[in-house]
């Protein structure tokens, strides 16, 4: 088996099988082109099926001089779970990474923003921006309350519908990872300018074919992408002088982080952000011990 024929199956069982998203496949595929790219250059003719535990070793320690403990350990078990669909297809028997340990890395910590610097990012927009016409600035806060109004992840937010929107309930319906779909409270603030945008922005717009359902769109009438959106971010830090490096994903780390200070329970933020396991939420809590002391006061017998 050639690697181009096993890397093309191994993507139809992520898509199929394991009901991955696109942007998931992608991650595993350039964990796999990666080693592919190390044997070609270092003319090593092993196919996926012959390939030694020696040979990965080597490329992982080729790996260690460029890349950080945290990449190498995402590689290593992209890798791991490459091979692993191998020999459950009966091409192994034998995975070749079964002796090969991920470096130890830390929590990383989300970063995050204070409700403040929310505020400040959110009031540098200029709402009378216009492009075409079409006013982006009124755009842009419905973008940036509802990404930290909802918690969304960027993917999530650039695929909204206007069928998604469940204002008299109180909800709005949000497709994740997978294509695993959950419904998110939203807060009158969030409705409100969503509503500005979706009521007096929107329909200025000349929507293309294909779009009529989708909420944020570009001036073009198409859906906006995820790098507009980091890019509409950056350009705001930088116009507040702001020193954190911040994306899409801040604001969602800001909104659990936030839930958690005002003392939500992780259950309950773990369904809002659409997380499997309640152990990816946890992270939230190292980020503010604080919050750990004020629980204990509260709520143990002997306080």
């Amino acid at each position: 088996m050639k690697w181009q024929n096993a890397l093309k199956n191994y993507q139809l069982y992520l898509k199929i099988e394991r009901g991955l998203s696109k942007n998931s496949i992608d991650n595993y595929t350039l964990d796999i082109k990666k080693l592919m790219r190390y044997l070609e250059e270092n003319q090593i003719s092993e196919s996926p099926i012959s390939i030694t535990s020696e040979i990965v070793q080597q490329f992982i320690y080729e790996l260690a001089k460029q890349a950080n403990a945290r990449s190498q350990s995402r590689i290593i078990s992209g890798l791991r779970s490459f091979f692993n669909y191998l020999i459950f297809e009966d091409y192994r028997e034998d995975n070749p990474l079964e002796l090969i340990e991920s470096p130890k890395i830390g929590i990383k910590l989300p970063d995050t923003l204070s409700e403040k610097e929310i505020d400040s990012i959110i009031n540098a927009i200029d709402l009378a921006q216009e492009y075409n016409s079409v006013k982006i600035g009124e755009r842009n806060r419905a973008i940036l309350e509802t990404l930290y109004g909802c918690g969304l992840r960027v993917s999530e937010l650039v695929n909204l519908k206007l069928s998604d929107l469940f204002f008299d309930e109180g909800f709005i319906k949000v497709t994740g990872k997978g294509d695993k779909q959950r419904f998110v409270p939203i807060v009158d603030a969030t409705k409100k300018y969503i509503n500005i945008y979706k009521n007096e922005v929107r329909p200025t717009i000349h929507i293309k074919e294909g779009y009529e359902d989708t909420l944020f769109l570009n001036h073009k009438g198409k859906q906006l992408n995820r790098a507009m959106i980091f890019t509409i971010i950056k350009q705001l830090a930088e116009k507040i002088g702001l020193k954190k490096s911040i994306s899409p994903h801040t604001f969602r780390h800001s909104f659990a982080t936030h839930l958690l200070q005002n003392n939500a329970d992780l259950r309950s933020i773990q369904l809002m952000l659409g997380h499997e396991s309640i152990t990816t939420t946890e992270i939230y809590v190292h980020l503010d011990k604080s919050h750990l002391t004020k629980v204990v006061q509260q709520y143990h017998p002997r306080k």
